[in-house]
């Protein structure tokens, strides 16, 4: 088990002094901020090595700050990587360890069901009884706010944002609500707001005999508003709203995860780019002429919004004193619409099915990481220090001068201030779902197990100093090392409360 006193917090002997502050008092402790980006491959973005996608804010905020070149989502997949970070808990603890839509209420798919009755949407809740990140937030004093796409309980239920910490919440509820970028509502805190847009379901496709190569064939996934433009008027307005600090914003973007759907003036920029392409007409998600295009699109006006906060920021006079973290909930997606081989996007790990999104491999759970802080973190850092999603609550406690509950962590602070860093004696994940996965990176090496639903109990092991790209099973050469990894999966494993997230395998 965790030794847990490790993680009682001495508030930090930081100095708050602060250059051009003018809304904010010197003794005002540090903002927060968390953006987290949705299916974004480690190499997606220029800081990481991408030459097609243009992300120039991101790489003057990496440029400015720190790269953590070894962080990890706490899940390949979406809830639960938000349920590990909210938490503080790795998916052997936390509650939400797979993706569930609670499926016992109904027709839980049906986009015209959900809209007439908002009891089916969501995931199911995170309970009453967990302590998140925003919780210890605002009981330090902390305004917080939520702004995109949530995933962790379904509207009136307790684990809506509102009743997990957060003062203000402007987005999805539900993460298949977010499988169009043009939703018929959104909710502001516990309240539905309809913004205008005709009902399209997600994942139609093309009109019977339309032509794919005529751009008004899709003219019907193009609608009034556009979800990401609204979440982000109103996560600056929080800003604006909050300047007296200190303030948290978890700004939880839907971009990139498909569907292919971006403002034109970005799309337009890499038609010109790219030139021609195949268009998409898969049964995915919806159908998109210039799909690369529309990818690249997606992340340049993601980059774009980034840019937007930290201009902000300066704006207020609040900028010296934000602590700006940005990463991704898992590595990029493996459906077809997105050329990730084209992009490189898990680069330079394993690519495609079965490596990315939904696995344990490093292309699904290493993820591109920036802490940006200024007067703290010195310019221009790499960072090789091997840390995960649920390091974030003692990492943001002591920044907050705060104890934090008992997580899975270690605060990363000494890391970002250039002090001693204690390091994880492993990382730990499991995964329900994919048909069973669980993994260790201990040091070098890296063990998972495949297939575990199938009886598949044998451990794969890599040494990741020389096997980025995890080709090479040494299991039979290194048995001690595959023994010690064995022995951190049995004692990490906690039966879940939720039976959905049952492994029969591993004894539950």
């Amino acid at each position: 088990m965790v030794d847990y006193s490790r993680y009682v917090i001495v508030a930090l002997a930081l100095s708050f002094s602060l250059q051009g502050c003018e809304q904010q008092s010197p003794q005002t402790p540090p903002n927060i901020i968390f953006f987290l980006a949705d299916d974004l491959g480690y190499g997606e973005l220029g800081a990481m090595g991408q030459d097609k996608i243009e992300t120039p804010h991101l790489d003057a905020l990496a440029e400015g700050g720190m790269v953590l070149t070894q962080h990890y989502t706490g899940s390949p997949v979406c809830a639960p990587a938000r349920s590990v970070l909210m938490t503080g808990l790795h998916t052997g603890h936390t509650h939400i360890r797979g993706n569930d839509e609670w499926r016992e209420r109904g027709p839980v798919w049906d986009y015209a069901a959900m809209f007439d009755d908002p009891g089916l949407e969501g995931q199911r809740p995170l309970p009453d009884s967990v302590v998140t990140m925003a919780e210890m937030l605002k009981e330090a004093g902390y305004a917080t706010g939520a702004v995109g796409k949530w995933g962790l309980g379904a509207p009136n239920t307790e684990g809506v944002p509102n009743r997990q910490g957060f003062d203000f919440f402007y987005g999805y509820n539900c993460q298949r609500q977010a499988h169009t970028f043009y939703p018929m509502h959104l909710w502001r805190n516990e309240d539905r707001v309809l913004i205008g847009n005709e009902m399209v379901a997600p994942h139609e496709n093309l009109e019977e005999n339309a032509d794919p190569n005529d751009p008004a064939s899709y003219a019907r996934f193009t609608l009034q508003s556009y979800a990401p433009e609204l979440m982000h008027a109103e996560a600056l307005s929080f800003l604006d709203e909050h300047a007296g600090g200190p303030l948290f914003l978890y700004y939880a973007s839907p971009i990139p995860h498909l569907p292919l759907q971006a403002p034109q003036r970005w799309i337009d920029h890499y038609i010109e780019k790219f030139g021609p392409e195949e268009p998409f007409t898969g049964t995915r998600y919806f159908p998109n002429r210039t799909p690369r295009a529309t990818y690249a699109a997606m992340i340049s006006y993601l980059d774009e919004q980034v840019g937007d906060l930290v201009s902000k920021l300066k704006e207020l006079g609040i900028y010296e004193n934000t602590l700006i973290v940005f990463s991704s909930d898992n590595g990029p997606t493996f459906l077809e619409g997105v050329d990730t081989e084209f992009f490189k996007s898990a680069h330079p790990f394993r690519d495609g099915p079965g490596f990315v999104k939904g696995n344990v491999y490093e292309g699904g759970i290493r993820v591109p990481t920036i802490a940006h802080w200024p007067s703290r973190i010195a310019p221009s850092t790499k960072s090789e220090h091997i840390s995960a999603f649920y390091d974030f609550m003692p990492t943001f406690a002591e920044v907050a001068g705060v104890q934090s509950p008992p997580t899975d962590g270690i605060s990363m602070v000494p890391e970002f201030l250039g002090e001693e860093q204690e390091e994880h004696a492993f990382l730990y994940w499991e995964f329900p779902s994919y048909n069973g996965q669980q993994a260790v990176r201990m040091g070098k090496w890296k063990g998972m197990r495949r297939n575990i639903f199938d009886g598949e109990m044998d451990i794969l092991l890599f040494d990741l100093e020389n096997d980025l790209k995890e080709e090479h099973n040494v299991a039979v050469q290194f048995p001690g090392v595959v023994a010690q990894i064995e022995a951190i999966m049995e004692a990490e494993h906690e039966k879940a409360s939720l039976e959905r997230f049952h492994i029969a395998q591993l004894g539950d």
